[in-house]
Parts: C-alpha cells; sequence; structure tokens
C-alpha cells in the first residue's frame, strides 16, 4: 500500500492549506438524492461540487459570456477546495495517497474553447496542497448547463490510505 501524502515524509495537506491562506469550507449538502463523497476500497469518489461559498455562487451564467475565464479558473479552484471538504469529512485529508482524476465541466458560451484554462484552477489548487501526488488524470468539458446555474463542476477521485 502507497504511503498516504501526509504521513511520514509526506506532504501535509493540513499546513500546506494553512501556508496557502485556506481553510476547508463545511461540506456542502447535497443539491438532490446523492452523498458528497463514498469510498469503496482505496478509492473517495467526489460527487460534482459546484463553488458554493455560503451556499451562494459568486457567479452564474456561461464562461465566455456572463463569466471571464479568470473568474471561471477561480470558481474551478473554489470547486476543488470543496471536493477537499467532502474528503475531509469522510476519511480525513491526511489519508489522501493520490489524486487520482479531476473531471471538470464548463458551462460554455457558443464558440467557447477554454475548459482546459478554467480547470487549472482546480488543478492547480490540488498541486499547491499534494505537491506531486496531486498531479492527476483529467478531462476538461464543455456543457450547455450545470446545476443552479453554475460556470463550473468538478468531481474528483482520490486514492487514500
Amino acid at each position: 500500500m502507497t504511503t498516504p501524502i501526509s504521513g511520514e515524509g509526506g506532504v501535509d495537506a493540513y499546513a500546506k492549506l494553512a501556508e496557502l491562506g485556506l481553510t476547508l469550507p463545511k461540506v456542502v449538502p447535497p443539491l438532490a438524492s446523492y452523498v458528497p463523497a463514498v469510498q469503496t476500497g482505496n478509492y473517495v469518489y467526489v460527487s460534482g461540487q459546484l463553488p458554493l461559498v455560503d451556499g451562494k455562487l459568486p457567479y452564474t451564467g456561461k464562461v465566455g459570456a456572463e463569466v471571464t475565464t479568470e473568474q471561471g479558473t477561480e470558481l474551478s479552484r473554489l470547486c476543488a477546495l470543496n471536493g477537499l471538504a467532502a474528503i475531509e469529512a469522510l476519511v480525513g485529508l491526511g489519508r489522501v495517497v493520490k489524486i487520482v482524476k479531476l473531471t471538470g465541466f464548463v458551462a460554455s458560451a457558443p464558440g467557447f474553447t477554454g475548459q482546459p484554462a478554467v480547470i487549472n484552477g482546480a488543478s492547480n489548487l490540488f498541486g499547491d496542497v499534494f505537491g506531486e501526488q496531486g498531479r492527476h488524470a483529467r478531462s476538461a468539458v464543455g456543457v450547455a448547463e450545470l446545476p443552479l446555474n453554475s460556470p463550473v463542476e468538478v468531481e474528483i477521485i482520490a486514492e487514500v490510505g
């Protein structure tokens, strides 16, 4: 079994979050019939996370129209932070071995093709917090609509020890 990244000789995710000036938010309550995260074996699957802050979306609409690429990038970072909160609540960040996969959805205006840049916000957060173990496989997908008119949503798969 791989050693958790917060273990001996690994990255302390809690210290990295503090160093970045970030605190984990409360877990976002599900908007429908699902749970925020579920563990099976050595993997945690995090449900799609919206960039909710205190129950509200900072921006709504489509990236490339009402929302800029830069705003979308920050929103994907918030999605990732909410995903980390879901992992923390389920198993604790100290058990994370690797961020395995990130799937990002971007509500895109017609002709907008900057989805990878938007989802970099989430990817970069994982790199900032977990270092090399935060590097992951990824998809960045443009979609017509997202729940609550959110510009961005992300899903995470993490390996835990």
